[in-house]
């Protein structure tokens, strides 16, 4: 129904302006402490996230505003494909590219919004294929068409995908209220209802969503080669200003144990496939299902996060 679709992507607007929030901030953090080991930047790394959004539709373009709106990201590193650039007024005076070219999006972009259409995807994918850095994180908004599916179509299996648990509730009429993105995100009820291991508004993402998140951003300290030691101190700075340093974060929390226990502190961490973090059990999904408190430092974290996104 038309109420349930602007429930759903009230909450994935919501969730998309959180990611970009917390790869900005976990970038910002690598580069600092990159600099205090001096690391030497590999060639061709750069500083600043860069966000791509294929399809400039009502959910491409509310997209587009609200990061714009709510987050750091400079517009000059914001780039647009669509089949109309020529309609995309909102953003004339601004620095965000507009242009008609799916594989340059696809070879730019450090984060990749998917916002087309289901029946767009297959021929979308054949664009895209071979055409993805292996750090490139693609969103996808489709819900028609399954993870497993998507990473078969792109070659790609970075890709995150939120899967749902819906029901009815005397509270879902607040997402009824979000007409408008960036308001949304200022709106305390709305960033209560939002957080992904409540019930609150009748969404939840549960578990699986949270740890594919918490892979990210272990992806991202591989990636610039930090030390397992170095990238669960990061990791654990999400929940050190609610917590403390009650939430107990160690490598056999995130891989298999006989991995984990031959990994030495300046080892990186394996990289991890995204899909699989978000179908299959994980020692990570097991570490918080078996863990409450751990699970309400998230929750902390999250309404902080989102009520303080300039930290």
């Amino acid at each position: 129904t038309h109420p349930t679709r602007i429930v759903l992507q009230s909450f994935e607007y919501i969730l998309i302006c959180l990611s970009c929030f917390i790869l900005l901030y976990y970038r910002c953090a690598i580069r600092r402490r990159t600099a205090k080991i001096r690391k030497p930047v590999a060639p061709g790394e750069h500083d600043d996230l860069r966000v791509g959004i294929l399809g400039l539709g009502h959910l491409g373009k509310q997209l587009c505003l609200a990061l714009l709106e709510k987050t750091k990201i400079k517009p000059s590193h914001i780039k647009i494909s669509t089949r109309r650039p020529e309609l995309a007024v909102e953003f004339v005076h601004t620095e965000v590219e507009c242009f008609f070219d799916n594989r340059r999006l696809a070879a730019w972009a450090d984060v990749l919004f998917l916002c087309c259409l289901p029946s767009q995807i297959p021929k979308v994918c054949v664009d895209l294929r071979s055409h993805l850095a292996k750090h490139c994180l693609v969103y996808s908004f489709t819900s028609a068409i399954p993870v497993t599916r998507l990473a078969k179509l792109l070659g790609h299996d970075y890709i995150l995908k939120p899967k749902y648990d819906v029901v009815s509730c005397d509270t879902v009429d607040v997402w009824l209220s979000c007409s408008h993105v960036a308001s949304a995100l200022a709106d305390p009820l709305l960033i209560e209802a939002s957080c992904p291991l409540t019930m609150k508004g009748g969404i939840s993402l549960g578990l699986n969503w949270v740890c594919a998140v918490l892979y990210i951003l272990l992806n991202i300290c591989t990636s610039a080669s930090l030390g397992s030691s170095e990238a669960l101190l990061l990791i654990k700075s999400i929940f050190k200003e609610k917590c403390g340093d009650t939430v107990q974060l160690n490598a056999h929390s995130f891989i298999n144990s006989s991995y984990a226990s031959s990994l030495l502190s300046d080892e990186p961490f394996p990289w991890i496939s995204l899909m699989d973090a978000q179908i299959r059990e994980t020692p990570l999904l097991r570490f918080l299902s078996s863990s409450k408190s751990v699970q309400q430092c998230l929750s902390a974290a999250y309404k902080s996060q989102m009520e303080t996104p300039a930290k």
